[in-house]
């Protein structure tokens, strides 16, 4: 063969490409087979489909020369050899020599070795960052429709297309101020908790409980008792240590309290629902697991009855399931198919097959009558349980609805929508014969991820893509005239958050946005990481907190400071023995590389007990972030121990068992070894009289 060229024997059978969409949760994985694990090379796996504009490398008219080889093969059985030559120009090669006639006589060529690339190598070359550039500025798919993808919960439909890049280094007076004047005149209205004394600030003091208790008990500034239990309860943040490390073999994708903190519920990537007894927030104990038949992905979403009797849950499927909590039912959940709306004849069974749209997001109504739905048809659907259709479709955005949610908790009138639009639309069921929304609110310039009432049918919360989360006044929304006149798509850059990190360069402030206080310092990466007011009853309504992709739970103070921060990624870190048997099926980086040899932790939601200063962590957790956990973080003044049982640390499986194959069995004494080991990662400050080259450490 000539210089450059190369042949590549590609095995036929390959699966159909469709199958991307649809996670039949195998455990040998796409093609039954995976990735060398010696490969130790460091790169990240990107899974882009990628279209040459060189007709030469990739005609996908030319089907007579051409076979289709899906990349979840594996490259077993690809046989890839190369054949150089070095020469250059008309020189004469050494297998040519000169006759006494002044001619040239050629020799028969001695063989050329073959160059045998191994999997290892191509795999090297793939992970190259220029290359990995290179693929995202044109990834367009032969068809013309954007790449399938299986490492987020989007990806059963759509990439994102390539972003534009704004400017070079960010000014700061870009940003919000921190902290917001809007958000201290917020803290001192009354509204999100109490304000302490002007005193104490001016001392600096840290709000100890023992001298909250004190000022109490001797009424100090003569505070009334209501007001110090307030002051009292609003200081109590949990603490990063954890209490309780539940594990589960997938990611786990939400999980809340209920209203009166007596249920949790916690949704995994294999499509089961697990339920917990949390009367008591220290002890839980196991309730009961419902399943999602023919899910496709993961459990998108859930949520609980007002009365706690009946769970909805929901995949990339028109169908949500209702499944009753009582532990002693065992009856099939129920399907609710959004798809149908009483026309076009009787309603079908749902068997796994045909849908019409996913779902991403769904919330009960206060009554507990309706559930509310968005969908990725970049649509609103209100779904009667009752009569057993959809009552209401409003196909009111541009892109895919990630979070939808009533807001009030006694009103089943006004709904709020978060879209991939940038935007957060207002919707009055009373006046919508036109179709069109009450109001919208603007100001992201990414998509929405989630979207969260206080439930006082006044504020919202919202957290975006752009790596901010905003807190809206519904007296203070855009008119529908005005947003109708201003183009959304001007003011966004087409931000993939799955697999890009994102660049303090490509933010540029929303000329329109109309949010009242923005809160930044997380990371909204990877997955639609989800955001929520403080409850009333634990912390009086004082903070906004979020998951973050560092592995983190960012509480904030309403003038965007921080308040607080639960490291959940140190507090499980190692927490169970690499077991490659146990992990899921779609790795989310390719095995083999350092990055899936490293413990990974990304919080996608967090919930805040009503009634105790306890809140539960719902992360994608574990070795390549493979797993999952729910872990359970309590206020404890921050001590590294505890007295009491269960002892702090105790891992746990999903059904509440201690189980030995979580701890590592070289670890003599268990939780207190590795409590010991924690002790000694940490870093020793030198003191002063040690010479200079302790500053090497």
């Amino acid at each position: 063969m000539s210089s450059g060229e190369c042949t590549a024997a590609v095995p036929n059978g390959s699966p159909d490409p469709s199958s991307h969409a649809t996670n039949i949760y195998d455990t040998e994985g796409a093609g039954g087979e995976s990735f060398d694990e010696e490969d130790d090379d460091a790169m990240d796996f990107e899974p882009l489909t990628d279209e040459s504009e060189d007709a030469e490398f990739f005609d996908p008219t030319d089907e007579a020369d051409a076979e289709f080889h899906d990349a979840d093969d594996g490259l077993n059985g690809v046989e890839i050899s190369f054949s150089m030559n070095d020469g250059e120009g008309d020189e004469p090669d050494e297998n040519q020599r000169e006759t006494g006639a002044g001619t040239t006589t050629a020799t028969a060529p001695a063989p050329r070795p073959l160059v045998q690339v191994t999997r290892s190598q191509i795999l090297r070359l793939f992970g190259q960052h220029g290359l990995q550039d290179l693929f995202r500025t044109h990834q367009t798919h032969a068809s013309g429709n954007p790449p399938l993808d299986d490492n987020e919960d989007d990806d059963g439909y759509m990439a994102r297309g390539t972003r534009r890049r704004r400017r070079g280094q960010p000014h700061a007076s870009r940003y919000p101020p921190i902290p917001s004047e809007a958000g201290k005149r917020l803290m001192t209205s009354g509204t999100f908790g109490e304000s302490g004394f002007y005193e104490d600030k001016l001392r600096k003091r840290k709000d100890r409980l023992a001298r909250r208790l004190i000022y109490r008990e001797l009424a100090v500034n003569q505070d009334t008792p209501a007001r110090a239990n307030k002051l009292i309860s609003q200081g109590l943040i949990p603490s990063s240590n954890a209490d309780t490390i539940i594990h589960y073999n997938a990611r786990c994708y939400s999980g809340q309290f209920s209203d009166d903190g007596n249920f949790f519920f916690c949704c995994g990537q294999d499509f089961k629902v697990r339920m917990y007894d949390t009367s008591n927030p220290y002890k839980w104990k196991y309730y009961k697991t419902a399943d999602y038949p023919y899910g496709q992905w993961t459990i998108t979403d859930a949520s609980l009855s007002p009365d706690n009797r009946f769970l909805a849950y929901s995949s990339i499927r028109s169908v949500v399931f209702l499944a009753p909590t009582d532990p002693t039912l065992s009856a099939d959940p129920i399907a609710l198919d959004f798809g149908y709306s009483g026309h076009g004849g009787r309603r079908r069974q749902f068997t796994g097959g045909y849908s019409h749209f996913g779902i991403w997001s769904i919330r009960f109504s206060g009554d507990g009558r309706e559930v509310v739905a968005g969908t990725s048809d970049h649509s609103v659907y209100v779904y009667d349980i009752e009569a057993k259709q959809s009552i209401l479709r409003i196909p009111g955005h541009s892109d895919d609805v990630n979070a939808v949610c009533f807001g009030d908790n006694s009103s089943p009138h006004i709904l709020y929508s978060g879209s991939d639009d940038t935007l957060i639309k207002v919707w009055d069921r009373r006046s919508m014969g036109d179709s069109r929304e009450a109001g919208v609110f603007m100001g992201h310039t990414e998509g929405l991820t989630y979207v969260d009432s206080k439930g006082d049918g006044r504020y919202v919360l919202s957290n975006g893509k752009d790596q901010t989360m905003k807190l809206w006044d519904l007296r203070k929304m855009m008119s529908t005239e005005k947003a109708s006149n201003i183009d959304a798509n001007r003011y966004t850059t087409g931000f993939d958050y799955r697999f890009m990190p994102y660049s303090e360069a490509d933010y540029e402030p929303h000329p329109y946005d109309c949010s009242l206080v923005t809160f930044r310092g997380h990371r909204v990466l990877k997955t639609l990481i989800r955001c929520h007011f403080s409850p009333p009853g634990s912390t009086d309504s004082r903070y906004v907190y979020s998951g973050s992709e560092d592995g983190c739970i960012y509480i904030y103070n309403m003038d965007a400071t921080l308040a607080g921060k639960i490291d959940v990624s140190r507090a499980t870190h190692h927490s169970r023995p690499r077991d490659d048997s146990s992990m899921h099926p779609h790795p989310y980086y390719i095995r083999g590389s350092r990055s899936s040899e490293a413990w990974k932790t990304c919080v996608r939601d967090a919930s805040w007990h009503p009634s105790a200063p306890v809140v539960a962590a719902t992360s994608w957790n574990g070795w390549d972030m493979q797993t999952g956990t729910c872990t359970t973080h309590s206020w404890n003044d921050d001590a590294d121990d505890d007295e009491g049982e269960p002892k702090m640390g105790l891992r746990v499986n999903q059904l509440l068992e201690e189980d030995a194959s979580l701890y590592d069995h070289s670890q003599r004494g268990g939780r207190t070894s590795q409590f010991r080991s924690r002790l000694r990662s940490q870093r020793v400050q030198p003191t002063g009289d040690e010479d200079d080259g302790a500053d090497g450490w």
